[in-house]
């Protein structure tokens, strides 16, 4: 039996929504093959040892706190008692947004060797960055929205007209290393905009200003290491805005339809330009691929989300299930593929 410590939570705008994709996988996870350690990031950053009774809408504060020694066989401390949580084998991260998704905590799991759920350090970081995501997918030849990349210092600067002029209205403002649509704005005039940019920069020192492609919005759920794997395609229909609220407010009205009802050629167009997307990025084990599907059939790359939700309403899990993969069955393919990257990484000569 393997031992799995579930990592969830963080000190990111999107703790909640971690917290929700965790207890699914709690729930789902294989028990008979898989024994479950709970490692929750309260908000503060300090990283717990607790019980699912224990978690509510956050992690708490009261679970025991944890310290981490890197070049030792168990590298994970209880400081209640300064003993070793013995025998992990995988880290499943379950982390959203930044301090979780775009590297940093990838880059502790390879200090500690640790094998863990998720692309390694560079796919992270580079898919987390979306200024950094689009210049990749461009140099591969793939579409991206045309836009600008501004910087914190530059925004005092900024021409409105100037920027209408070159890139059309309306325009969307997000900022570049953040995910589930938080800091993002759709921007039909100069008052619009100025707040637009005000709210972004919150949240990033890199902001993106990006023309608006009118298209559906459409999904790939993309799993693997050397030979990854498309799902069909999943679409996003809602009368506003794929805003934070509309994702995951239980009152939304916004329709996942699986499987997008779109021909056979488009679909796998779609799923080959996310394979294309996954590659270019450098991910592995898995990454959720957003799209773009215009009237005249163009196909533009959004984002790429390497360690997408895994709430009730989640994209990914249901677009395998379509595929006939259940969700116990999926968390158990997660892990193969994390296991698997890290023994052909143990294969390589490190000194």
């Amino acid at each position: 039996m393997k031992n799995i410590a579930i990592v969830f939570g963080g000190k990111s705008p999107e703790h909640e929504i971690s917290v929700r994709s965790a207890k699914n996988i709690i729930a789902a996870i294989d028990q008979n093959q898989f024994k479950v350690h709970l490692i929750g990031i309260d908000r503060k950053g300090q990283w717990r040892l607790v019980e699912l009774e224990q978690v509510g809408k956050y992690v708490p504060e009261s679970g025991i706190a944890l310290a981490f020694i890197p070049g030792t066989k168990d590298p994970i401390i209880r400081l209640d008692t300064q003993q070793v949580i013995p025998n992990i084998d995988l880290m499943y991260l379950v982390l959203h947004g930044p301090n979780g998704e775009d590297g940093t905590v990838q880059g502790m799991m390879r200090i500690l060797d640790l094998p863990f759920i998720g692309p390694d350090v560079l796919g992270a970081s580079a898919a987390m960055d979306k200024a950094v995501t689009k210049s990749l997918l461009k140099e591969a030849g793939v579409k991206v929205a045309p836009g600008m990349v501004v910087y914190n210092y530059e925004k005092s600067s900024l021409d409105y007209e100037q920027i209408v002029a070159e890139y059309g209205l309306p325009l969307f403002i997000k900022p570049a290393n953040m995910g589930s649509s938080v800091g993002v704005h759709k921007v039909k005039d100069a008052a619009g905009f100025n707040a637009a940019i005000q709210d972004a920069f919150l949240y990033d020192q890199k902001v993106l200003i990006e023309s608006m492609i009118v298209g559906r919005e459409v999904e790939c759920a993309v799993m693997g290491n050397d030979t990854p794997r498309a799902s069909t395609i999943g679409e996003i229909v809602t009368p506003e805005e794929y805003s934070f609220e509309a994702k995951y407010d239980g009152e939304s009205e916004a329709q996942v339809i699986i499987p997008a009802q779109i021909d056979q050629e488009t679909m796998e167009r779609l799923r080959s330009i996310a394979i294309k997307a996954y590659q270019t990025i450098g991910c592995e084990v898995l990454t959720r691929v957003d799209m773009f599907l215009t009237e005249s059939g163009e196909i533009y790359v959004n984002e790429l989300n390497t360690l997408p939700g895994f709430t009730s309403i989640s994209m990914f899990p249901k677009l395998w299930e379509y595929e006939g993969l259940s969700y116990t069955g999926l968390i158990s393919q997660l892990i193969e593929y994390a296991l698997e990257r890290a023994a052909r990484r143990q294969q390589l000569k490190m000194n």
